[in-house]
């Protein structure tokens, strides 16, 4: 029977993997940022559509560069921000999948051999290669975020995705790790139970903004995903349908910001207004003409002086640059600048200045295009843009979307685990 077709925004997502059961109820998930905390409560329907039931969302406190650094103002925040989304929704969360951005996370690749001796694999084989790959990537003040399998090798047979029931002598399986520093994660922990909410998941950011903003040709055939935040930079290769790096740079839009107050001398917010209103990547021969009021710090509000546009212009550009140039050093380095195809994404809100496509193109060498998260149906107009792409990801993830073998949980022999354990620990004593 020919599939439905239904419009962009109802698009069934695919139905997950070996019949797993969709989530049930409510699903809530919470992107902490520099400059804003976002909340969506959304729900898969029957059909497999993805419904947006309520948002919310804070100007960020107490966060910066993507980890906490107030717990009192991130608290009030983060309240604020789930109570918008409950009160829509009509419904309260007990627990929510967090986006990961706190902690410097590092990103790395591991093979990992099991010896089946000539039987069938089964889910057992499975799961032990996913915890000796887990033991082998555990490192000392860090903590395991992700251990995705990337695909098994069964003998000779390579690039298999599920290989239970396949007949080998050893089963091979590529992993892809994501820690982050185990302190950073105790303070965000502590923030969340000071919320009453458990952390379901942690997500990396770079990950779930690929999940929103990329299609599926761009995933299999290779694509960077840039998710510019206020505070950091996060970067995602993709290929064969698999996130295969990760990497965050502690540079965002508040740095271009906090450059224009401090070159001007002019309050901070007003920086923000002269970046979002003028603010460009790319000098035009008018720049010069063009004269905005600055007003200075400390001077009284009538007593506004005037600069050119150009200034502002070349406050922004150096910084942009530099954020660029950052990003190619982290994909030479990670071995993957081939395997990341030529395609590039620009999300998140610090992509929305002008000029940073054409000067992301010029300085990576790739074809760059803004990426929007995929439409979700009834979250409203403003919160569709670029910069809740991450908050988007994050409520497909949850919902099931981007995972392999997932009906397989790699801890069901071992306790709960270390966030969850932490979590609950802190609820029963803060």
């Amino acid at each position: 029977m020919a599939r439905r077709l239904l419009p962009p925004s109802v698009e069934p997502m695919d139905p997950p993997a070996r019949n797993r059961p969709r989530p049930s109820g409510a699903i809530g998930v919470l992107d902490i940022g520099t400059t804003k905390i976002v909340c969506i409560i959304g729900r898969v329907e029957s059909d497999f559509t993805l419904r947006a039931l309520g948002f919310g969302w804070q100007k960020g406190r107490g966060v910066r560069g993507g980890g906490i650094t107030d717990i009192e103002d991130a608290e009030r925040a983060i309240r604020a921000a789930v109570g918008q989304a409950e009160e829509m929704a009509g419904t309260r969360l007990r627990e929510v999948t967090v986006n990961l951005s706190c902690g410097q996370p590092e990103s790395r690749l591991f093979n990992v051999q099991w010896p089946v001796g000539g039987r069938a694999v089964n889910e057992q084989d499975i799961r032990r290669v996913l915890q000796e790959g887990r033991a082998r990537a555990a490192s000392e003040g860090r903590e395991i975020i992700h251990a995705l399998p990337l695909s098994f090798t069964a003998d000779d047979m390579q690039g298999v995705t599920d290989p239970r029931g396949l007949h080998c002598e050893t089963l091979t399986g590529r992993m892809h790790v994501v820690d982050a520093l185990s302190t950073a994660l105790r303070t965000l922990g502590a923030a969340m139970a000071r919320c009453d909410l458990d952390i379901a998941e942690l997500v990396s950011s770079p990950m779930a903004a690929g999940l929103a903003t990329l299609v599926e040709d761009e995933k299999q055939l290779g694509a960077m995903v840039l998710d510019m935040g206020g505070g950091t930079t996060g970067m995602a290769v993709f290929a064969e349908g698999q996130l295969l790096h990760t990497a965050q740079l502690p540079i965002g839009g508040s740095q271009v910001t906090n450059d224009i107050a401090r070159l001007l001398s002019t309050p901070v917010a007003h920086a923000e207004r002269l970046k979002t209103l003028f603010g460009s990547a790319h000098a035009s021969p008018d720049d010069e003409r063009e004269m905005l009021p600055v007003p200075r710090v400390g001077e009284e509000e009538h007593q506004i002086a005037k600069v050119p546009r150009s200034m502002v212009v070349n406050i922004i550009k150096p910084r942009l640059e530099e954020t660029f140039e950052m990003v190619k050093e982290r994909l030479d380095g990670s071995g993957l600048a081939r395997i990341a195809g030529t395609s590039t994404v620009l999300t998140g809100g610090a992509s929305q200045l002008s000029g940073a496509r054409e000067m992301a193109a010029r300085i990576l060498g790739r074809t760059v295009r803004p990426g929007k998260p995929m439409p979700l149906r009834d979250l409203p107009d403003s919160a569709c843009g670029p910069a809740f792409a991450t908050a988007v990801g994050l409520l497909t993830w949850a919902a099931g979307e981007g995972r392999t073998l997932s009906d397989i949980d790699p801890d069901a022999e071992r306790p709960a685990g270390w966030v969850r354990r932490l979590v609950n620990f802190l609820r029963d004593r803060v």
